[in-house]
């Protein structure tokens, strides 16, 4: 029978990965923050295990992981055309390619705390509150890094005013 934290890892291995996937846009380095992460979890898993939410715990070490300076020196960042897993949708598949490869691209343009709250906000669906509590800052700045990050995807992005996406 697999203790908590090999169930918690077989649980939501595969989701994490593709949360850190989504933050650096390189399958590689999302395998290593994960790895890093999860190796330095296991030491107080006991623990962290008994706190009301190890996922969100989790999750703030694998973003400040990303955000840390020694990772920002070592990782080559790549925009890689193709995410971990399969989407539902039927449409075209060289179409999903291209428009991966496109948001790729202009989330690699914004600086690394921007894309965070973006990804935390739109992908995660996480509250200002939330994302301050991962990324360990102010409501506000979190509220500058999305404002400055949607502004900066409105002067890259075509139709960008026509989403209907706002700070």
């Amino acid at each position: 029978m697999p203790d908590g934290f090999e169930a918690y890892v077989a649980a939501k291995g595969q989701s994490l990965l593709r949360f850190a996937f989504v933050l650096t846009g390189n399958h590689h380095l999302a395998e290593d923050i994960v790895q890093e992460v999860l190796a330095r979890m296991h030491a107080r898993w006991r623990r962290l295990d008994r706190t009301d939410s190890p996922d969100a715990y989790v999750r703030r070490a694998i973003v400040r992981e990303f955000l840390s300076w020694r990772r920002s020196r070592k990782s080559g960042e790549q925009a890689m055309a193709t995410l971990p897993d399969r989407p539902s949708s039927q449409r075209d598949a060289s179409q999903r390619l291209v428009d991966r490869d496109e948001v790729w691209h202009w989330l690699a343009g914004l600086a690394r705390s921007q894309r965070a709250v973006l990804i935390l906000r739109f992908y995660e669906d996480l509250s200002d509150d939330q994302i301050a509590e991962v990324l360990g800052c102010a409501k506000a700045t979190v509220r500058v890094h999305a404002s400055r990050g949607l502004a900066r995807l409105r002067t890259v992005v075509p139709d960008f005013r026509h989403t209907g996406v706002t700070p």
